[in-house]
């Protein structure tokens, strides 16, 4: 790999870990692009902590709060700490539904599931939940005060769908968060925060996939170059996300979807797999 590639592949994963467009997708057409196979999932999972790093620097205030209030609350049982021990706990219970059953599914999701005609369809199938919501669902107006238990497993259930290439991680929990009628402002903090384990737990099931092998083929400088661009990038989509989404509708990601669905169906070989 090429410092430029590195480059490429870092800003490719910053800019789309957190738009509802499936990163995953964008590094496996990248790859396709490039002709790279990369053994294993580490350099996803490489890049992704760097996207993890990002939310933390963003968010770092909600992360404060929502820890502190969560353990001060198991500790003394304050009034004023109830609150943000349940968007922990929310946080938690979504989190262990969708580790539970993406480590259940994780086998499935084998070479196969991520060949150029599984991503178009996956894409398109972003695309019509996008315009679904935008369109056809009244915005609802729950805050964190109203969430319930049922939401996080619903919302957990939603984002377990992201295993397949080309379901957005972000997109599914923004779509069903605003299913079950949180506001947006709730909707993307708690898609934002739900990252952080969610991520950090792939890292721990994808850890055997790190190898000599893995740093020889991509180069330490090129990691640590891709995961410093990652980073930066990640802080951008963060920040352009939910500016966006104040004045603006989903409706465009899902025109973006329908359009790099397109673009992988016609011109990406169909029998070209990718183990990543």
């Amino acid at each position: 790999m090429s410092l430029l590639e590195a480059i490429i592949f870092g800003i490719v994963q910053g800019l789309s870990e957190f738009l509802p467009i499936s990163s995953t997708a964008h590094i496996v057409i990248t790859q396709l692009v490039f002709g790279y196979s990369f053994p294993g999932l580490a350099f996803e999972i490489f890049l992704h902590i760097a996207s993890v790093f990002a939310v933390v620097f963003y968010f770092w205030k909600d992360v404060w709060n929502v820890t502190g209030g969560f353990l001060r609350f198991i500790l003394k049982r304050k009034k004023e700490d109830r609150l943000m021990f349940f968007f922990g706990l929310y946080i938690i219970i979504a989190t262990v539904i969708t580790g539970g059953l993406g480590y259940v599914f994780s086998d499935a999701v084998g070479d196969g599931m991520k060949s150029p005609a599984i991503i178009a369809g996956a894409l398109t199938l972003t695309g019509f939940a996008l315009i679904f919501i935008e369109r056809f669902h009244k915005t609802g107006s729950r805050t964190p005060e109203n969430m319930n238990s049922l939401d996080a497993v619903i919302i957990g259930l939603g984002q377990t769908l992201a295993v397949l290439p080309g379901i957005s991680r972000s997109g599914s929990t923004l779509v069903v968060s605003l299913l079950r009628g949180l506001d947006r402002e709730t909707a993307v903090r708690y898609s934002f925060l739900l990252a952080i384990p969610v991520i950090l737990g792939s890292t721990v099931l994808g850890i055997n996939d790190v190898s000599p092998e893995m740093m020889h083929y991509i180069g330490p400088v090129n990691l640590i170059v891709s995961f410093i661009v990652t980073f930066f990038f990640s802080v951008i989509g963060i920040v352009w996300l939910i500016d966006f989404l104040k004045k603006s509708k989903l409706i465009y990601f899902a025109a973006y979807c329908f359009a790099l669905a397109a673009f992988v169906f016609f011109y990406i070989d169909p029998a070209t797999i990718i183990d990543i």
